[in-house]
């Protein structure tokens, strides 16, 4: 073997070196000082269809594999409502399986990472320990805007503490009629409300910086996740409130009621937004270009990805997937750019990647779509922090969210009825008292009291998660000497030979979301109205209204001595007490009207048949009981 010069070593070792350094040099979407769009520019040039196609594909954690993931190049993966690694999940469990997916993105031939999403629609609710804040029906309560950008704030680092890096939310529907089972997810009927709350998004993602530009996507940093403004547009107001029906409209009221939230969330850098199951008079959302493509993106100047929700391209046939090739044409071409698949992937790339190379969908519209996407993964840092580390765990049910929750909860209640008489009010209650009588379906059940979307997508009655239910409350707040009973649902007998001080009854809806709470009649389910009847008849009493929604109550509000809206107060109940008995004052004011009958729905403020039994910013306020 013949020896090599120490010349000639030295020029091979000189070769490999500025090759080694040209290579690097021309991986410019790896290097973060580069500009944004020099690496967005970069990577995509690089990119191949099969990869591109593969970017604009979400799929459910259920079918996704580290495989799965470098085979097909996907480039977002969810988890879709109750869709956990294991039942009780830790944040650890979370993490391993996230980072387990990502070593799978990260193996592929550019090694794009894949972006994690959740409906963290109130907190991190799939997850097991998580804080559970007030749904957004009792926040717009509040009208507090800095109150939520706190609890998106907080919300970001739970979801963070699990390896999760992107929340579906906020959701800014303005709900019309409240016979819609998503009305709960909605701040309020009042499109002034619904924006004021978009500062969410700057919880969520971060501030944009003072020299950054509005209306681009901005994610700051590791403690902060990718928002998604949904769902767009005009899905509270579809007819009867049926859920993904369709939205009956003019153009000016579409502009000025259900649109002006949008050109909010995008001034605030919101990166994604969230396509709508319902129509406008009679065009589907999923597949309408001139409000998505013509209108967010080219008038608004939306700079971010559009996501379909879950099988939303195949609804937009019916009955749903009848034509799925028409369903990812129709989808793309109106300017969705990821498809939240999320099952059957292989049929949506294959579709997709037939589309394309039979020129039905040009590659100009693949490449914005993929575009966006890059965009955002660029922005938020995905590149250079791909995996997730234990670091971030110890804010996951931290006592400074829960502290922050039960704020919210003081915040959100509304006091619609203090005292049969002006003059005798029975609110706040006496913390010490002989004996007092709690009772109801909802006073000592996690589940009930935090709706849908927790834990499970439809939500559970039960001890589903850790936090403090109203019955705790109240024998955590009143004094040791008072004698507290707890029964469900009591017998007029047994209240009347128990001689109680007071009683306090907590009843309402059962957790739903979405189409299964769908409710034409708007009824408390039973026992509700049996326990309020009986109770009220019998002794002095308050009951405290557990509801997605208003509800039919005006048969009842005459035997009541005092009724509190409590809406869906999450996992801290203490804030319920706080209130009730007088350490905080009622502050809340009503962000929804409240119907005396459901033949009244449609009804909000400011239209001219407007005869409510509690109308719209109605509340009465009270003063804190000053301790001794």
């Amino acid at each position: 073997m013949a020896k090599l010069s120490p010349s000639t070593l030295v020029i091979i070792v000189m070769c490999c070196y500025w090759a080694t350094i040209a290579a690097s040099q021309s991986m410019k979407y790896k290097d973060p000082k580069q500009p944004l769009n020099v690496r967005i520019k970069d990577l995509l040039n690089r990119m191949t269809l099969e990869e591109k196609i593969g970017q604009m594909t979400q799929i459910d954690r259920s079918v996704a594999s580290a495989d799965v993931m470098q085979k097909y190049f996907i480039g977002s993966i969810l988890s879709g409502g109750g869709s956990v690694p294991a039942k009780e999940a830790s944040p650890e469990m979370w993490i391993d399986m996230i980072n387990g997916f990502q070593n799978g993105s990260l193996a592929t031939r550019l090694g794009i990472p894949m972006i994690y999403g959740i409906d963290a629609v109130h907190g991190n609710n799939n997850v097991y320990k998580a804080t559970i804040f007030p749904h957004n029906v009792g926040l717009g309560v509040t009208r507090d805007p800095e109150l939520i950008k706190k609890i998106g704030a907080a919300t970001a680092l739970e979801v963070r503490a699990t390896g999760i890096n992107y929340a579906f939310a906020p959701c800014i529907a303005v709900c019309r009629d409240p016979r819609w089972g998503r009305c709960f997810e909605s701040y309020s009927e009042d499109p002034a409300i619904v924006r004021q709350m978009t500062e969410l998004i700057p919880g969520l993602q971060g501030d944009i910086p003072a020299n950054g530009r509005k209306g681009v996507p901005y994610v700051g940093g590791k403690e902060k996740v990718v928002a998604c403004a949904k769902h767009f547009v005009g899905d509270g107001g579809t007819t009867k409130g049926i859920n993904e029906n369709n939205t009956v409209i003019s153009p000016h009221n579409l502009f000025s009621i259900h649109m002006p939230a949008y050109y909010d969330s995008v001034l605030k850098g919101v990166a994604t937004i969230m396509i709508s199951y319902s129509s406008v008079n009679g065009a589907k959302m999923h597949g309408d270009h001139q409000l998505v493509t013509n209108f967010l993106k080219n008038n608004v100047k939306f700079r971010g990805f559009v996501i379909s929700d879950w099988q939303g391209i195949d609804r937009i046939t019916d009955p749903p997937h009848a034509n799925y090739t028409y369903s990812i044409l129709r989808s793309v071409e109106a300017g969705l750019d990821m498809i939240m698949v999320p099952l059957n992937y292989t049929e949506f790339i294959d579709g997709l990647s037939y589309l394309v190379t039979n020129n039905f969908i040009p590659m100009s519209r693949i490449d914005d779509a993929v575009k966006r996407i890059l965009r955002v993964k660029f922005v938020m840092g995905l590149f250079e922090n791909p995996l997730a580390d234990t670091t971030m765990v110890k804010h996951l049910g931290s006592h400074e969210h829960r502290e922050l929750a039960r704020e919210a909860v003081r915040k959100s209640l509304v006091l619609l009825k203090n005292g049969k008489t002006v003059t005798e009010p029975l609110l706040p209650l006496p913390k010490k008292s002989a004996k007092i009588l709690v009772s109801g379906t909802h006073a000592d059940d996690i589940g009930n009291q935090c709706g849908g979307w927790t834990i499970e997508w439809h939500g559970q009655s039960g001890n589903i998660t850790i936090g403090t239910t109203i019955l705790s409350a109240i024998k955590n707040t009143v004094d040791p000497t008072t004698e507290v009973v707890y029964q469900e649902n009591p017998t007029p007998e047994f209240i009347k030979s128990n001689n109680f001080s007071y009683a306090i009854v907590v009843t309402g809806e059962h957790p739903y979301s979405e189409t299964v709470g769908d409710s034409l009649n708007l009824t408390i389910p039973e026992p509700g109205p049996t326990t309020i009847t009986n109770v009220c008849g019998a002794v002095k009493c308050v009951v405290v209204l557990i509801s997605g929604r208003p509800v039919v109550i005006e048969p009842y509000v005459s035997n009541m001595d005092a009724l509190v809206a409590a809406w869906l107060p999450g996992s801290e109940g203490q804030g319920v007490a706080d209130v009730l008995y007088g350490d905080y004052g009622f502050t809340g004011k009503l962000a929804r009207t409240w119907f005396k009958t459901v033949d009244q729905l449609p009804m909000n403020v400011g239209d001219p048949h407007y005869d409510p039994l509690y109308p719209f910013g109605f509340g009465i306020t009270t003063e804190p009981v000053k301790s001794s």
